[in-house]
């Protein structure tokens, strides 16, 4: 039967390519009449689609009847459309243009459409713009587009932002690769491109620097990011990549330049225009940037007085020296730290597997089935510097696409058991080691006190042969027995910590995962194209696993659900010169009430040189899976998610005091006991300064942005592009610390329970931190402008500029999320890809001003980023007949150290020669 049935297919397969025609034909410049290689050719109307290859021929099979037009496309030439009436050989000339005035893009409205005609900005960058690129990789090469801001927490991690409110985990961005959602449910967000696509298989990228929820849902917030990869059909044959360069020029910390590499190779083939698969497998590996920034931050101490001498030295990238006491007649006493490099993996690595498989059923109808496995190491600057160890991020996707509708389907599945938070480690080594002042190891809950007792014996000269009131000398005694670095005893408690999970050890496990359903169906045929009208829905499941280490998920099945469905309309008037588009989204997550977020944009273009644009959009964000659902016992304090299923039991939000009053509180009473009022009385004397909290369970955050633009051309060889912004935000995602009693907090008329009171000062509480949203309002308001020129002799200069104004109007500081990014930022970029025959070059150059920067990892102080620039480089040598470029290039050619998020580590030079060779064997 198996046999039968194999056959069978086989035979189908010969039919079915037996009545497919071969087109062909040849594509050459206008002008010098030279072949032009890669250009797309596809059938209009339809699903297929090839490129022209190196000797700029192509090939098209199909089962379409004489006549029908082709579209052939090249980035930096115009756009032709060829009717073809006879099955003889076809001459497409190209004529050169700049490049933006034919791009189409897709993912501002879901809907092919002319960039210049895009009803709100959008930025694209296609496979050519890639390959001429200075940057180290596509992903880095995103910073010279307009608005975007990236933050740099390794070598192999990066994170993108737009319009503010930036982090190094950024769940207000989503990130698209083919349509598919590349956030790690665990975490929360995309870890940049550590589980993208590798340069040698990205087709274009699409981003959007504003809300996006009408369209995409609750992550894109704050905007998104689509890359698109190449097609099986269209992209054929064999190409490699081979990348080696160096980085750590001139750093103190490492004895020598360090070396990069970056292998990748692709392969595709296509059969008889039916069938077609590709492969994808690249490795990259190096030495990470060291964070190795010593300043003291320690918050309890005057900033004069801080530095190398202070006795409370906390020093921003030494970690286990944040655990301090304060010695009665000393004063305040840090532990001594370890530095990062001794704690973190700095071998960061990057492992990509992919596999696709396109079946076309016929000419406007395709099946595709895709697999990526993707395993990295990196660093992640979080509350704590997070150290992604062997990190694996798996996905499946299937899909079936026709010319108006598609369906998909996927499946993304992290798995993370050596992954590890440094500081927790360095603590945790600290703990392993103490002596009591008769030389006996204590236990790792007594050390830090016995440290400390230690420290305080020796300051006050009653240990014999110690020099007393010398903090150096109480510090070298209390640290006897300590592990040093990269000694046997030091690397045995390492590894045994690392590989312990939960609050007794600094490892991290997650098997979290999350499933996907989607479709959309363009209606617009349906109705004589008299209106352009889509709709479309999704369906999420959110699969959690931590063994009980982050969620309170052991030996459970916990999940959460969501879905949501959109519809979008639009329609041109006077003549087509004006288009309006209404989009609507209503998307319900399982804990939440349903969120509906319209979209309403007009575009007028009085000619095809001249395009304004005008749009409302609003957006909102579900809080992470993090934020619903952690449930983590720390000692004197549960951080608790604001899900409600997730409180159950526990009586936080519904029986609790304000921190702040019980601080209040306890202080007076405590005062009043120590003047000998009774216990009773000191009570009811303060018991009114008592305040019940009231905490919201946590909700979406929301945004409301309203933007005006223009593109337009002159000349055909200057592009300029602007718009403004305003949009307000509110509902934060907030956290909020309160204190539980074990009586009841008021009484039933409402006042305060005297007995609950009493709790307080007996000990029976218990402290969460809470998460909820802020009622605060901000706004941002901006302004990005960018102009492109296309020089004779193929010389071009693009410049863009982008001003953002952060407004706090009456807004708690503490209940906003740190804004994080820099007033203005500008990027030049010089380039020629025809400087010869075989030459190219290009020079790209950003600048932004000093800010400060908020976040968890400096308890939420300010840390100043300083003002940088940063200018990168590369010339490029194509050897046709090798099919293969070659380049050299630098990124941070000056090799400037800069930081771009404060505890983050400083970045400097990369330089780099590669050597590409593409679609051989097609």
């Amino acid at each position: 039967m198996k046999k039968t049935i194999f056959f069978s297919l086989l035979f189908i397969l010969a039919v079915t390519s037996s009545f497919a025609q071969k087109y062909t034909g040849t594509i050459v410049d206008e002008t010098t009449e030279k072949p032009i290689i890669g250009a797309s050719v596809s059938l209009k109307g339809e699903k297929v689609s090839t490129n022209s290859d190196s000797e700029a021929k192509f090939s098209l099979n199909t089962e379409t009847n004489l006549p029908f037009t082709i579209v052939v496309s090249m980035s930096g030439y115009a756009t032709q459309e060829i009717l073809v009436t006879d099955n003889s050989p076809v001459t497409v000339f190209m004529k050169m243009e700049i490049e933006e005035l034919n791009q189409v893009v897709v993912t501002a409205s879901r809907v092919e459409e002319r960039i210049l005609q895009s009803p709100v900005s959008i930025e694209k960058m296609d496979a050519r713009a890639i390959q001429s690129s200075p940057s180290a990789n596509f992903y880095d090469a995103l910073l010279n587009m307009k608005s975007v801001d990236l933050v740099t927490s390794s070598l192999t991690y990066k994170q993108i932002n737009t319009r503010g409110f930036n982090t190094t985990g950024n769940s207000r961005f989503l990130q698209l690769v083919d349509g598919v959602d590349n956030q790690s449910a665990g975490l929360g967000f995309a870890m940049g491109n550590l589980f993208g696509p590798h340069d040698l298989d990205v087709e274009s990228v699409e981003l959007i620097p504003g809300a996006a929820s009408a369209l995409y849902g609750p992550v894109a917030f704050n905007g998104m990011l689509e890359t698109h990869t190449k097609n099986a059909f269209a992209y054929q044959g064999l190409s490699a990549q081979s990348k080696v360069g160096v980085n750590h020029l001139n750093e103190n910390l490492t004895p020598g330049a360090k070396p990069f590499y970056d292998f990748a190779i692709r392969y595709a083939k296509a059969f008889n225009n039916k069938f077609a698969f590709k492969f994808n497998a690249a490795y990259m590996a190096g030495t990470d940037w060291y964070a190795n920034d010593y300043t003291d931050i320690d918050p309890y101490t005057p900033e004069a007085d801080r530095g190398p001498n202070n006795p409370a030295k906390n020093s921003l990238n030494i970690y286990g020296d944040e655990v301090a006491s304060t010695i009665p007649g000393i004063g305040r006493v840090s532990r001594t730290g370890y530095e990062e490099k001794d704690l973190a993996n700095y071998d960061v690595s990057s492992l990509k597997l992919n596999a696709a498989f396109n079946y076309r059923i016929n000419d406007n109808l395709e099946l595709m089935y895709q697999v990526n496995f993707n395993k990295g190491t990196t660093q992640y600057t979080g509350s704590s510097r997070f150290s992604i160890n062997g990190f694996a991020f798996i996905q499946n996707r299937i899909e079936l696409k026709g010319n108006n509708f598609y369906l998909r389907a996927y499946d993304n599945q992290e798995d993370s058991n050596e992954s590890y938070n440094t500081r927790s480690l360095a603590q945790l080594i600290n703990q392993s080691w103490v002596q009591d002042l008769n030389g006996n190891v204590v236990s790792p809950e007594n050390a830090d006190a016995t440290w400390f007792t230690r420290y305080g014996a020796a300051y006050n000269g009653s240990i014999s042969g110690i020099t007393g009131n010398d903090n150096n000398s109480a510090r070298a005694f209390a640290d006897q027995g300590r592990f040093m670095p990269n000694t046997p005893e030091y690397n045995a408690a390492k590894d045994k910590l690392i590989s312990t999970q939960g609050l007794s050890g600094a490892g991290i496990y997650s098997r979290c995962g999350l499933r996907h359903f989607e479709g959309l169906y363009d209606l617009s045929s349906h109705l004589n194209n008299f209106l352009k009208l889509q709709v479309g829905g999704n369906y999420r499941v959110y699969r959690l696993d931590t063994q009980g280490t982050l969620f309170d998920d052991k030996d459970k099945n916990l999940t959460n659900t969501e879905y949501g469905t959109f519809a979008q309309a639009s329609k041109s008037v006077l003549e087509n010169k004006l288009k309006f588009t209404l989009s609507g989204r209503y998307d319900k997550n399982e804990n939440f009430d349903g969120s509906f977020t319209p979209r309403a944009s007009a575009v007028y273009s009085p000619d095809e040189k001249n395009n304004f644009r005008a749009s409302y959009q609003t957006g909102f964000r579900n809080p992470t899976i993090g934020d619903q659902y952690i449930k983590l016992n720390v000692g004197p304090i549960i951080i608790l998610g604001g899900a409600p299923v997730n409180s159950q039991g526990l009586n936080a939000y519904e029986n609790s005091y304000t921190a702040s009053s019980v601080g209040a509180f306890a202080g007076a009473t405590g005062a009043q006991l120590g003047q000998g009022v009774p216990f009773p009385v000191a009570i009811a004397n303060n018991k009114d300064k008592l305040v019940k909290s009231n905490v919201p369970y946590i909700k979406p955050e929301h945004v409301n942005s309203f933007e005006i633009g223009y593109k337009g051309f002159f000349n055909k060889s200057i592009l300029f592009d602007i718009n403004y912004y305003n949009s307000q935000y509110k509902d934060f995602i907030v956290n909020t610390v309160v204190i539980r009693t074990d009586s009841p907090v008021t009484l039933p008329d409402g006042s305060i329970n005297p007995a609950a009171a009493s709790d307080i000062m007996t000990g029976k509480t218990q402290a969460f931190q809470l998460y909820t949203n802020a009622p605060d309002k901000v706004s941002i308001q901006g302004i990005s402008a960018g102009l492109s020129y296309l020089f004779p002799k193929s010389y071009r200069l693009d410049g863009n500029a982008t001003w953002t104004d952060f407004n706090m109007m009456d807004a708690n500081p503490d209940n906003i999320p740190a804004f994080n990014t820099p007033t203005w930022k500008t990027n030049l970029v010089l380039s020629n890809s025809k400087l010869t025959e075989k030459l190219g070059f290009s020079v790209a150059w950003h600048w932004q001003n000093a800010f400060d920067w908020y976040g968890t990892f400096n308890g939420n102080n300010p840390g100043r980023i300083q003002s940088y620039n940063i200018l990168d480089a590369q010339m490029s040598l194509k050897l046709s007949k090798l099919k293969s470029i070659i380049k050299f290039g630098a990124s941070n050619l000056t090799n400037k150290y800069i930081v771009q998020a404060y505890g983050s580590p400083a970045v400097g030079g990369l330089y780099y020669v590669s050597l590409n060779f593409d679609e051989l064997f097609n």
